[in-house]
């Protein structure tokens, strides 16, 4: 991401967390399009997607970049909220509006959102432990169980 200019970073400091985590977000979201899916720094080794997604009281439309696992055809998101004790907004947009669209590498998809249950669960969790930088920290830090939502692709 390019560097800020001193203004605009007190401005930024001045934010509440949830509105830094906004302006944070927008800048991951106009970095993978800009570069079709490909976000430096920080992400350049995690595999990012965006996901749209509706407020489940508000309505309100929301654009989110993820981290994601792969499991076939289908694509996995860890509602860890950076190991914070409550479920992140966007886990609950798509319990409630499972129908939706990611970006992904360059590409629209629309799939259909899901929780993992039962053994599905247990392996998609090992393979998160295993493979991503910073689940297991995120599951040290909190007393609840994470949630793991795949993203079923739509069949045409």
């Amino acid at each position: 991401m390019p560097e800020e200019e001193p203004e605009e970073a007190a401005a930024v400091e001045a934010l509440s967390e949830t509105a830094r985590r906004q302006v944070h977000n927008q800048a991951v979201i106009d970095d993978f399009r800009a570069a079709d899916g490909a976000v430096g720094g920080f992400y350049a080794e995690i595999p990012l997607l965006l996901v749209h997604h509706v407020g489940a009281r508000s309505g309100t439309r929301y654009v989110t970049p993820l981290a994601y696992l792969t499991a076939g055809e289908a694509f996995v998101l860890l509602a860890a909220n950076g190991g914070r004790d409550r479920n992140p907004g966007w886990y609950h947009n798509l319990v409630a509006h499972p129908e939706t669209v990611i970006e992904v590498g360059g590409r629209t998809v629309e799939v259909t959102a899901r929780e993992a249950a039962g053994a599905e669960r247990e392996t998609l969790v090992e393979r998160a432990r295993t493979e991503t930088q910073l689940f297991g920290g995120f599951e040290g830090r909190t007393r609840r169980r994470i949630p793991i939502l795949v993203l079923d692709p739509v069949q045409p």
